[in-house]
């Protein structure tokens, strides 16, 4: 406990060294959440969450956020992204989170710096140094903070702090947009983004804590977390599934027999 205390009064003082307000960018997720509560204790009213309406954002993300914004009592900004105005975004190259990112966070520092915030931060920690994470570049760029990064939080720590703050979705699975669903080079279209939301929204209401939807044309890959797959292919499960995901205009259905894996279309 000792070294985490050092770090959180690190993570204090690292938040107090910005300017006077502060604009977090604000997902919703458990890392942002944490990045959030932080910030509020240690700026008080001098800092604002902006959050990115846009559609590779999902409507439950977004209502999330405004939920964990709220009950930490900070103001919850929510900004329009059009996908389409994103340099090289429908194309989907291997860097669109680059450009996405250089985009997105351009639109948020003027936004910020119009509500008298001279500093942008985000929720970026170690463990997302070990993957490929275009979008750091332009992070750095732009000279958006990352004071998770800068104090060595990884997501275990982050997860663990969270529950004993209270924050509601410390055990929140990992997200990421809905754009990384599609597989690299082939077109981004709001059609098969809101096909993979629905698609991701039935199984989970299924039960289905931890999935992915991959979009690989009209094929839909299904991940699921290791412990579900038994789930996943009982018969009555798999033709509820299949039967849904067709009329939302898959043609093939597949289950990835590796289960949920971080990053999976990086391959």
């Amino acid at each position: 406990m000792p070294e985490i205390e050092e770090k959180i009064r690190n993570l204090h003082k690292t938040i107090r060294s910005y300017s006077k307000k502060v604009a977090v960018a604000f997902s919703g997720g458990v890392d942002s959440s944490f990045l959030l509560s932080i910030a509020r204790e240690v700026l008080e009213d001098n800092i604002i969450a902006v959050t990115v309406k846009a559609d590779f954002v999902s409507q439950k993300e977004l209502d999330e956020a405004g939920a964990i914004a709220s009950g930490l009592g900070v103001s919850n900004e929510v900004i329009h992204v059009d996908f389409r105005e994103i340099k090289n975004f429908t194309k989907n190259p291997p860097d669109r989170c680059y450009h996405c990112k250089r985009h997105m966070f351009g639109t948020i520092i003027s936004f910020a710096l119009a509500h008298g915030c001279e500093t942008v931060i985000e929720a970026s920690n170690t463990d997302d140094l070990d993957d490929y994470r275009p979008g750091l570049r332009a992070l750095s760029e732009l000279d958006v903070k990352s004071p998770l990064i800068d104090t060595r939080f990884g997501k275990e720590e982050i997860r663990k702090l969270s529950k004993e703050r209270g924050l509601p979705n410390w055990n929140k699975p990992a997200n990421a947009c809905l754009a990384t669903r599609i597989e690299t080079e082939q077109p981004i279209t709001k059609e098969k983004m809101r096909q993979i939301e629905n698609a991701e929204n039935y199984l989970e209401s299924l039960g289905f804590e931890l999935c992915r939807v991959r979009h690989h044309g009209g094929l839909a890959r299904i991940e699921v977390g290791g412990d579900q797959l038994d789930f996943i292919f009982d018969p009555e499960t798999r033709s509820r599934i299949d039967e849904r995901f067709r009329e939302l205009g898959f043609i093939y259905v597949t289950v990835d027999m590796e289960g949920y894996k971080r990053g999976s279309m990086n391959k």
